[in-house]
């Protein structure tokens, strides 16, 4: 386990331009979110930096890491936890060239325990599975079953299930070896973001 990374919980993610994204994000952690992953593919690159930086001072005062979704420049500019890494986003030799040997990088593996097998020999610190569910922010995402979650576990590398994950359906996927649940709607989407992510918290203290 990277020692930044918290043992298990809840992985929120942003999703592009919010009105008031700070606030959401800071009712997300208040209501427990473990890890908040800043997300958004928009170019507004001012912008990006501006809520970015603040994000990494928020998640200071909670104890959470800020880890940015894509872009290692940017996850280097503003001294974020770590970086995100989806099979169009550069290697992760790379992306641990330019941040460090301290940072955190995780990747997405879809429905590929093949994929997972070599990005974890390759030193990835999470490997990433889904979409588990009908995805409202990627309908159109691959989809993985709990046994993959399963199989992963020989892997030795902390665990995230994503895709359509709702307090109501994410238990079976943590009894499968998920160590966190990913939520973009199910967190954001929400108007309390902090009474949702308490539902999700809760699900890991049963």
């Amino acid at each position: 386990m990277h020692p930044l990374l918290p043992s298990h919980g809840l992985y929120a993610i942003t999703d592009g331009p919010h009105p008031d994204l700070l606030a959401a994000c800071e009712a997300a952690l208040r209501g427990g979110a473990a890890v908040l992953q800043y997300r958004d593919k928009t170019v507004d690159h001012a912008r990006r930096r501006s809520e970015a930086s603040a994000l990494v001072a928020l998640c200071a005062r909670f104890g959470a890491p800020l880890i940015i979704n894509d872009d290692v420049e940017l996850a280097a500019a503003v001294d974020a936890a770590g970086v995100h890494l989806g099979e169009d986003d550069g290697d992760i030799a790379a992306a641990r060239a330019r941040l460090g040997a301290h940072a955190v990088i995780g990747v997405s593996c879809y429905d590929s325990r093949a994929r997972a097998r070599d990005l974890a020999v390759a030193g990835a610190d999470y490997l990433a599975f889904g979409a588990f569910f009908p995805s409202p922010t990627k309908p159109l995402a691959r989809r993985a079953t709990p046994d993959l979650l399963i199989a992963s576990r020989a892997l030795h590398k902390p665990l995230v299930a994503i895709g359509g994950i709702t307090p109501d359906n994410a238990t079976p996927l943590i009894k499968a070896g998920a160590d966190f649940v990913a939520a973009i709607t199910g967190v954001f989407g929400i108007a309390d973001p902090e009474a949702a992510a308490r539902r999700y918290a809760t699900l890991f203290h049963k």
